[in-house]
């Protein structure tokens, strides 16, 4: 965690763009904050997009902007995403899962620190900081077809890694306590002022593997705080959240070990298309084998396209 915490005080006195590598929950936005906040642009915009999110058939409007009546019912020029990050820092969070085909206007955007609002004739110079984050491995995407390569490049200058919370073993008493004492500020729970987690619980927490990183620190500690008074121990809310978890962590190793695509197509020709049975054959879930299929097709469709 210092290594990243270095790297992002070093980040914070250039303007280069930042990738931001991490698990979910890990707090990738927090840290982009934080850059934005040690920058010389902290008094400017944090415009926060999580890609994923972006529906298709309104992402130019989204991100560019349109000028007025250009659409029915439109009443005024629409400034858009971009803009509005204008002598500040846009955060595009999660950007592994804009579709390919959006991926194109990005990078002109990015090229060209310039949008052009759908009506406008002109192109609009704009000027931001841009950071971006992901928990995917773009250079995997890339090779799959899922991520264009000039893209990766343009965002890929400064690239650092936050660690996930089962790493943080240095700071994670102290973040414990701190988002503890946070919950205890806020209006969670007021009547209970005086709760404090004991030494024998944070070595509890510690022990927990976490694979919701932060986001699930703060929800467990959030529904102790509330449940402690009451008598539950705060070892039974953490065997819950084992057993919310366990489907995911089998499905992370599924897909870890899946088999590649020719072994597949084997398999569902030697057992007549029949997923259970091609599945068993070649030692995973039906899961696994649905997910790999559906990627296969996805990524075929997205080079039809290309």
């Amino acid at each position: 965690m210092q290594t990243f915490k270095r790297l992002l005080s070093i980040a914070a006195k250039s303007t280069i763009p930042v990738l931001i590598y991490g698990e979910s929950g890990s707090g990738k936005e927090i840290a982009a904050r934080l850059l934005h906040k040690q920058s010389e642009r902290r008094e400017g915009p944090f415009v926060a997009v999580n890609c994923g999110a972006l529906a298709k058939n309104l992402i130019e409007n989204l991100l560019e902007g349109s000028k007025k009546g250009v659409y029915t019912g439109s009443l005024s020029d629409q400034k858009g995403l971009v803009r509005a990050a204008d002598h500040g820092t846009l955060f595009l969070d999660e950007i592994g899962e804009m579709p390919i085909d959006l991926q194109s206007r990005l990078l002109r955007i990015i090229q060209e620190k310039a949008v052009l609002p759908i009506g406008e004739s002109h192109s609009i110079p704009v000027d931001f900081r841009l950071i971006c984050a992901t928990h995917r491995d773009l250079k995997k995407q890339v090779q799959d077809g899922f991520f264009r390569e000039d893209l990766f490049f343009r965002l890929h200058v400064f690239p650092m890694r936050i660690p996930s919370l089962r790493e943080r073993k240095e700071d994670f008493r102290d973040l414990a306590l701190e988002i503890w004492n946070e919950i205890k500020q806020s209006s969670l729970a007021p009547e209970y002022p005086d709760l404090e987690l004991s030494l024998e619980e944070l070595a509890i927490l510690a022990r927990f593997s976490w694979p919701g990183n932060v986001r699930q620190l703060k929800n467990v500690l959030q529904r102790y705080y509330l449940l402690k008074p009451y008598g539950e121990s705060l070892q039974t809310i953490l065997d819950q959240e084992v057993s919310s978890f366990s489907d995911v962590r089998e499905i992370q190793k599924v897909r870890s070990n899946a088999p590649k695509w020719d072994h597949i197509m084997e398999a569902l020709n030697k057992h007549g298309h029949n997923k259970s049975k091609a599945a068993a054959f070649l030692g995973v879930s039906r899961g696994c084998l649905c997910y790999q299929i559906k990627k296969h097709q996805v990524h075929c469709k997205s080079l039809e396209e290309r």
